[in-house]
């Protein structure tokens, strides 16, 4: 038998397999509700975002269902043929940290180095993403476009290919189905204010305010996905109001 490389697990994987072998013994009965991510997170020794992928992923494979207001319960046993593979699938979490990495750089490099007709590319894309967001169509394509046309404007088409390989994989289970528990109206009006910055920067032609613009974005962004899974993000009224026209703030008034 020939010898095969060890590949180290992400670590939301080690968890999630370790609450699946628990529910699949019967250690979490089907029907029960499982402890608190708190609780939960201290007990396996692990951090709440890292715990919350597992969960994530096990809602995915169908081991568990998110109640909204009520909290998380087994499910009955999944057959093998319906379980989803995501044993190539990366981490939601640190997907976002990846991209406040790298993106972050790109800002700077796109306010230092892009052309103006690059910029107004961006403007153009920053302004679908309004009026898609006010006729109630879902900004996400325009939000991509933003961001590519962004990594375009460094010059650099590896960075290109490095930003559209990142924000694409948002488009995976794990992180489609993370997203599904916070979209909403005003999520997309808090990233389409976060965007704002970020344009405003670019605008001005100052590297430093993109770059710190960018990072902020992604930030929040990180934070958002992370909240109680539980928890309704926001007033359920905010969530289901029409989009207003947004206006960009001035920058520095945000990034103080």
């Amino acid at each position: 038998m020939p010898i095969e490389a060890i590949e180290p697990q992400r670590l939301y994987r080690q968890i999630s397999d370790q609450l699946r072998k628990l529910i699949v013994d019967g250690e979490f009965a089907v029907g029960s509700r499982l402890p608190s991510e708190r609780d939960l997170a201290l007990q396996l020794g692990v951090s709440r975002p890292s715990l919350r992928e597992a969960l994530i992923a096990l809602e995915v494979e169908g081991h568990i269902e998110v109640r909204m207001g009520s909290g998380i319960y087994v499910c009955p046993p999944v057959q093998r043929e319906r379980r989803s593979d995501l044993s190539g699938e990366e981490g939601p979490l640190e997907l976002i940290r990846a991209r406040e990495m790298i993106e972050g750089e790109v800002a700077y490099a796109a306010a230092q180095h892009g052309s103006r007709q690059q910029i107004a590319a961006i403007e153009e894309a920053y302004a679908l993403m309004i009026s898609n967001a006010e006729a109630g169509i879902d900004p996400l394509e325009a939000d991509r476009l933003f961001h590519i046309r962004m990594a375009e404007a460094t010059g650099n088409s590896v960075l290109v290919g490095l930003v559209t390989q990142l924000f694409d994989a948002r488009l995976g289970p794990l992180f489609e189905r993370l997203h599904s528990h916070f979209d909403g109206t005003r999520v997309w009006q808090e990233a389409i204010d976060e965007h704002g910055l970020i344009m405003q920067a670019l605008r001005e032609r100052n590297p430093e305010q993109a770059r710190a613009a960018m990072r902020r974005h992604m930030d929040i962004a990180f934070t958002r996905y992370s909240a109680n899974l539980i928890r309704e993000y926001g007033n359920r009224q905010q969530q289901e109001g029409k989009p207003r026209k947004r206006t960009a703030r001035k920058v520095e008034a945000q990034l103080k």
